[in-house]
């Protein structure tokens, strides 16, 4: 019999050091402690690992086995959908409104969130450099669904979405992931697979898998800069041939 992996304890302040991914235990977590600055979240998400704690925790990191992705070619768009796509009333723009979206997705959870202060003001500060982006739904002036995730590379790690309006939360996906992956994003992570992605074509791999195709990404040089000037629905709609 095997003992139970401990997790990496990380001391606040050290270097951003992280261990092998592999070395997590059988839930995906491999270290406790350490903060929320941005050379160590830039330093897990260039190994695989995503923090993930409730209020009153020290950040826990994470790496899962198995680990969900969306494939480019395996986007699904059903009819219904397209038809969505063609007629919605909904605007979509990208990194207008970074921290709100994230904010939003930590609302109205029945479980409570792991958005907190301290998750919100480190991944603002991830987007101001650069490393983080969004997309929002808009109806009305109003913002009813957004998206928002790290970018390292050709990796883009979605990490939460939300909706207030009927169909938002899937244009805002079917939307990042076309754009990404038409600039070059080669790996959309989403962590863990759930009905509602699955059903728009996510789908699991194992971490030795994930980590060996992020090493791969991790070399890409992708532009992410235009996107606050895209139209989102624009490239959505050419992707379903209108």
């Amino acid at each position: 019999m095997h003992a139970a992996r401990r997790p990496w304890l990380i001391v606040p302040g050290s270097e951003p050091y992280f261990p092998d991914p592999e070395q997590a235990d059988s839930d995906g977590l491999l270290a406790v402690g350490g903060d929320l600055s941005p050379k160590r979240l830039i330093a897990a998400y260039d190994r695989g690992v995503f923090p993930w704690y409730d209020k009153g925790l020290p950040p826990l990191w994470w790496s899962p086995d198995p680990r969900a992705v969306i494939e480019a070619g395996a986007l699904r768009i059903s009819r219904s959908m397209r038809r969505e796509i063609r007629k919605t009333p909904v605007t979509l723009t990208f990194d207008r409104a970074f921290r709100e979206v994230m904010y939003q997705c930590g609302q109205k959870r029945e479980n409570g969130t792991w958005i907190l202060n301290t998750m919100l003001d480190a991944y603002t500060r991830l987007f101001e450099l650069g490393h983080a982006h969004s997309i929002e739904a808009w109806y009305a002036g109003n913002l009813v669904g957004g998206l928002y995730g790290v970018h390292r590379g050709g990796l883009f790690a979605a990490e939460s979405m939300f909706h207030r309006r009927t169909n938002a939360s899937k244009l805002v996906l079917l939307a990042c992931v076309t754009v990404l992956t038409e600039l070059g994003i080669e790996l959309f992570d989403v962590q863990f697979l759930t009905e509602h992605l699955a059903s728009l074509g996510a789908a699991e791999i194992t971490r030795s898998e994930y980590l060996e195709r992020l090493r791969h990404a991790r070399q890409r040089q992708v532009d992410l800069s235009m996107l606050s000037s895209s139209d989102p629905l624009a490239w959505l709609r050419r992707r379903i041939g209108d």
